[in-house]
Order: structure tokens, then sequence, then C-alpha cells
């Protein structure tokens, strides 16, 4: 089978929205390559270090390039026309594209099927978490260190990414062992999995995208976790009725501010809400939307140009 290979040069601010127009489209895979990953700063940001070596040839100059793949029929012209109507879509929210170019290439079924592979191997994120993906053969450096084995499928989330290294980074500040947890846009799992080998006594798993709920599934039964983690298909935190110790979100910040109210009803008092995906440029509107409804922050994390918020619930 061909396939057309549609690769977008945008900002990281814009990989979620873009990924997400993609999977919309139809996409059967999306692979993220984002220049910022080789000039990562790891005595700054990430004091464990990744595990693996990267080849810049991989990599885009500057910027990130996403890429999607399309099967080759009488309607590719009209997908591609529609993507590139979503993308002037997002300068409406006020999401910064970046070049915003637009190109395609024909590919082969079995050169996309695995080639993103390539870019995922295991990573240290905490002194206690390791991701690694679940082809990888690999043996703990000590005795209190936890696995998370993850393949994203086609689902976001390889757990390689700054927001959500910050979001486990913050789980682990804050989640108390019996706690129950709810991960908002659960993406491949990771949060939730990461969550459930913390202790948490219950999580509940929630995303609207049901290849993202398939994927979760998948990742909880090769991690052992199904007993503790619960996965549904949801709109945010629509219709949930849960009380929770810890609610994490690692999504866009124009979505956090769609829920903030309901994350602070659900919330047990002296909760804590657990925010990131936040470009730097929203991070104070997404700060005083949290005061506002009554949290206060506890601790912000901050990794290249992403920000996340601990907020508790006095």
């Amino acid at each position: 089978m061909k396939w057309s290979e549609i690769s977008i040069h945008t900002t990281q601010e814009a990989i979620e929205p873009v990924a997400n127009i993609l999977h919309e489209a139809g996409a059967s895979g999306v692979v993220i390559e984002d220049s910022e990953v080789l000039q990562r700063d790891v005595a700054n940001h990430n004091e464990f270090g990744e595990l693996y070596q990267l080849d810049p040839g991989d990599y885009p100059a500057e910027g990130v390039v996403v890429k999607g793949y399309l099967t080759v029929n009488s309607f590719l012209g009209e997908a591609v026309e529609e993507i590139k109507t979503q993308l002037n879509n997002l300068l409406l929210h006020n999401i910064n594209l970046g070049l915003g170019t637009v190109t395609l290439s024909e590919v082969h079924e079995e050169d996309w099927a695995h080639a993103w592979k390539q870019y995922y191997k295991p990573v240290k994120i905490t002194d206690r978490i390791t991701i690694t993906p679940s082809w990888e053969e690999y043996s703990p450096k000590n005795k209190d260190e936890m696995i998370i084995e993850l393949d994203p499928g086609m689902a976001f989330g390889t757990g390689t990414h700054p927001t959500t290294i910050l979001s486990i980074q913050g789980l682990e500040k804050v989640l108390q062992r019996g706690d129950e947890v709810i991960d908002v846009g659960c993406g491949s799992g990771v949060l939730s999995i990461a969550a459930a080998k913390l202790g948490a006594k219950h999580v509940l798993a929630l995303d609207l995208d049901e290849v993202a709920v398939k994927v979760t599934k998948e990742n909880i039964q090769v991690n052992h976790q199904s007993e503790i983690i619960t996965v549904k298909q949801n709109n945010l935190l629509d219709h949930i009725t849960d009380e929770a110790g810890v609610i994490v979100a690692n999504i866009l910040a124009e979505v956090i501010l769609k829920f903030v109210d309901q994350a602070y009803l659900l919330l047990k008092p002296g909760g804590y809400f657990v925010t990131s995906g936040i470009i730097v440029a929203k991070k104070e509107e997404v700060r005083e939307a949290l005061t506002s409804q009554g949290f206060t922050i506890e601790e912000t994390l901050l990794m290249e140009d992403w920000v996340a918020f601990i907020a508790k619930k006095q």
C-alpha cells in the first residue's frame, strides 16, 4: 500500500493541536521531530539525563516537524486542503504555527510503520522513574527504580516530552499512597501508570480520543496495572462525579481553562491539581484562572518553554 507523508513545519506550542488535526484527517500514525530535543540542557533541565544518543540528521534545523501518513486515494487532495484549513483556524486561537509550511511525499507502508521507533529509547526522567519502550530490553539500575513500559502506538505521549516529564515530577511531589487520581487527557496512559506505580489506590484515566483509550488500555496491561486504573472515553471532566485527591492534566492551556472549575469541585479539600502542557506565553492566563477559582499555587515547574503548576485546593 502507498501512503502520502504530510509534513508540517511548526512550533513546540502547536505540536499537539497539529497532531490532532492529522489524526482527525485520518492519519495512521504521527511522528514528531523536535529540534529542541538536541539542544536540551541536561544539567539544567533533567539531571537524570537521556540514556541514548540522537542523530541531528533526523531533526529539523529549527522548530518542529509533525508528520502524518494518509493513504493515497482519490480523496487525498480534499484531505490535504481540509488539513490546511484547520491549520489556519489555529491562528484564530492565537496558537503560533511558526513557518506553517505543508509538504507532501510518497512512502511505502514498510518504510513508516516502524520508523518512528528510532526516536524512542529508554529515558530516566526522575530519580525513581524510567520510561522504556515495550520492545526494548531494559534492566533496572537499582532496586528502587520504577519502570514504565510504553508503546504509544498512534496516541500521544512517549513520556519524553518536557510536559510529560513535568507532570510526572509534579505527581511525585504531591501523590500520597492511597490517593484517588484522575488523569484528564490520558493519551498513551503514561501519567496514569506513573500514578499507579507511585501508590495511587485508584486512577480514572479519561480521553475523548478512542485511539488513546485503546492504547492506554494496552499499556496498562503491559504494566500490570489493570486492577488500579480504569479507562473511560470522556470529554474532559464532563459528567464525572468521582472525588479525587489528585487531578493531573497534560493538555493545552486553552483546554485546561475550560475545566478549572470542574477540577476544583471534584478535588477533596487539600487535594492537588497538577497542570502541564502550558507554553510559557500562556502561563499567567492559566495562573490567573487557577487562583480565581480558589486554588493556591504551591509550585511552578519549568522546562524549556513549558510550564506546569502544582495547585492546591485549601
